[in-house]
């Protein structure tokens, strides 16, 4: 049985011991992890509460608090430094919300339908399906800039492409993220994080 909070939608932000951002875990993940008591520490408030079942002794019954934040036990030197050189997938719905849904040529805010993605230099000029040559751009602006670079087609591009590091590509993969959990994942930004700017405002 799920007693659920009000922030019952919310996942709980895995990190291990250093405080490593490591993935996204749901209710049942995390319950698991303390049953088996694989967590160090945990942080921040209480998602959600999971009921279990009646202790015959006591009459009571039992109860798991779900935190927004949890730290398992152990380091892995190896896993730090392969987190440090990560690359992440390209998608298109990690590649708009980089960009906030913006058009990185008119500047306006569009839904994810009404989008694509953009090859600064074209394929057919060299150019690779990387984070760092792609940028979001509305259908119009799209077709209007076709098979040339902005330069080319007189276009100013609003923002330098980058590819997102593991904590900005964890952050881009939930849309519901508490205080606390921006607080461990902006740790990991790269201090020149575009999104440093964007999430203070």
């Amino acid at each position: 049985m799920i007693n659920r909070h009000h922030l019952g939608s919310h996942q709980t932000l895995r990190t291990d011991a250093s405080g490593m951002p490591l993935e996204w875990l749901n209710c049942e993940q995390v319950a698991k992890l303390i049953a088996l008591d694989m967590v160090q520490y945990q942080f921040g408030p209480t998602l959600i509460r999971l009921h279990g079942g009646i202790n015959a002794l006591s009459g009571k019954q039992s109860h798991c608090d779900i935190p927004a934040i949890i730290g398992t036990k152990g380091y892995n030197n190896h896993l730090h430094k392969q987190l440090a050189r990560y690359v992440p997938p390209l998608n298109n719905q990690t590649l708009f919300k980089r960009d906030q849904n913006l058009c990185l040529y008119c500047g306006q805010v569009f839904g994810r339908y009404e989008l694509s993605r953009d090859h600064v230099t074209p394929v057919s000029q060299g150019g690779k399906d990387t984070w760092t040559n792609v940028v979001t751009s509305c259908k119009r602006c799209n077709n209007h800039k076709a098979d040339r670079t902005p330069l080319q087609a007189n276009m100013r591009l609003l923002a330098i492409p980058f590819a997102p590091n593991y904590a900005e590509y964890i952050f881009l993969q939930n849309k519901n993220i508490i205080a606390d959990q921006m607080n461990f994942l902006m740790n990991h930004f790269p201090k020149k994080s575009p999104f440093r700017k964007t999430l203070h405002g």
